[in-house]
């Protein structure tokens, strides 16, 4: 029976690893972002003896059933998952905590496995699952490892309480996770008709509702939720359901923060780097003043809607967010089956500027923010390497292996989208993250071929 181990330095001790491993959303934070799962149940407690965790693995267009049951928990030390129905004829994997000194730790995987129909599977497919276990805890080792370096960094700060809008959304998901993996305990702000758990909050900004009271003692809120500038064409009425969605339930988070008799230290709010509108080929920072068109003065308009909170005190933090680069949502997940496929190409004359940014660079962002004081006003959160839309074509097509010879026309863009074709795809700014270079703020990935390998699993 083959067996797998792979075992890496930790910076934190084995105890810290251990909780790290379980607490809620560790699984969501080592799965790989290539990795196509849907999440279906979990009963039991925890990783204790006796829990239960159904998952299904996207497999080519297929979704394969995986049950595993919990076994061997030792605290501090170790645990096992058995897989009781899946892919393999049988699997047993012991994770194992190992301290090295008061400061750090060794974390270690092994997997005991055996292929349907081994011998001959092993032969034919051995290498390639080897391989692929070889990629996969490569990935998420080095996600633990990062995470608790985050944390470490700012744990003389103790464990905050999270009020998080957006929690639903591609950076919500991710923030969620990695937040309540490093122990802090996250409130989202949950709008009908999501039934609301024990620890949300309930809002309906269209009708100017939020339960201020359940906001009270709250350290720090995160407000990142908004229509999807691309999920229909921009006609009148959805870009004020847009423009709704934003300075409404911007202003109705911030008026409420500003009479709440404990307050929090910070309010973060998105915003975008639309902001600075088309500006060719000049480079433009938080010093630089806005651009014209549509985009431009949404954002003008969403962060002048937390001036109440600005104004009673408390920090505000407006993170101008570029183009998010995240293989499950996102305008990067609707161009990988195109470019699989050999159909992606340039969009119009691809001089435009592309100011994009890794997701697990918009967490560390967030993250900072929210203890650092230097952090205020306006923050372009993007890496600091812009790219043309050529480029990004061209690092995107030479990745997957496929050519990228089918140019999308201007004239076609604005045909088939209208207004909100021409801003989203043909028009941008080259944005340069003065702000966070200024606090020497440590990118994971800032260069795009890393961040795109990186989602991509290439």
């Amino acid at each position: 029976m083959p067996v797998f181990t792979w075992r890496s330095a930790m910076p934190a001790p084995a105890s810290e690893v251990f909780a790290w491993h379980s607490r809620p959303n560790a699984f969501a934070r080592l799965m790989p972002p290539w990795q196509r799962y849907r999440f279906v149940e979990h009963t039991g407690t925890g990783i204790q003896d006796g829990s239960r965790v159904v998952i299904e693995l996207g497999v080519g267009p297929a979704w394969v059933r995986w049950v595993a049951l919990h076994s061997g928990y030792q605290e501090g030390r170790q645990f096992r998952d058995e897989q009781i129905q899946g892919p393999f004829h049988s699997w047993s994997h012991t994770h194992r905590f190992i301290p090295e000194n008061s400061d750090s730790s060794w974390l270690e995987d092994t997997i005991q496995y055996e292929l349907p129909l081994s011998p001959i599977s092993e032969w034919i497919a051995g290498g390639r699952v080897r391989s692929m276990l070889e990629r996969s805890f490569r990935f998420r080792h080095a996600r633990v490892r990062s995470d608790l370096e985050r944390h470490v960094r700012y744990s003389a700060n103790g464990r905050q309480t999270l009020a998080i809008s957006g929690s639903r959304g591609l950076i919500g998901q991710r923030l969620t996770a990695f937040l309540t993996t490093g122990g802090h305990a996250v409130r989202r702000l949950v709008r009908p008709p999501v039934s609301a758990g024990p620890n949300d909050i309930q809002w309906n900004p269209d009708a100017g509702q939020l339960d201020r009271a359940a906001l009270e003692g709250v350290d720090a809120i995160i407000h990142l939720s908004g229509a999807d500038l691309a999920e229909h064409r921009w006609t009148e009425l959805r870009k004020s359901q847009i423009r709704d969605s934003r300075i409404n339930s911007t202003r109705l988070i911030a008026e409420a923060v500003a009479g709440m008799q404990r307050r929090p230290k910070v309010l973060i709010c998105a915003s975008a780097v639309g902001i600075y509108g088309d500006q060719g080929d000049t480079l433009v920072d938080e010093r630089s003043g806005p651009g014209k068109g549509f985009l431009a003065e949404l954002c003008q308009a969403w962060e002048a809607a937390a001036e109440p909170a600005r104004k009673a005190g408390i920090r505000v933090v407006n993170l101008r967010f570029g183009f998010v680069l995240a293989r499950e949502g996102g305008a990067l997940a609707k161009l990988i089956t195109p470019f699989s496929l050999g159909l992606g190409g340039r969009i119009g004359k691809g001089n435009q500027a592309i100011s994009w940014i890794g997701a697990e660079d918009v967490i560390g962002t967030i993250y900072r923010a929210l203890f650092d004081p230097r952090f205020s006003g306006p923050v372009n959160v993007v890496a600091p390497q812009p790219v043309t839309n050529r480029e990004f074509t061209r690092v995107l097509s030479r990745l997957m292996a496929r050519p990228a010879l089918l140019p999308l026309p201007g004239f076609a863009v604005k045909l088939a989208l209208g207004e909100m074709g021409e801003e989203l795809l043909l028009k941008g700014a080259r944005v340069h993250p003065g702000r966070l270079n200024a606090i020497g703020f440590q990118y994971v990935h800032d260069n795009l071929q890393s961040a795109l390998s990186q989602e991509l699993g290439i």
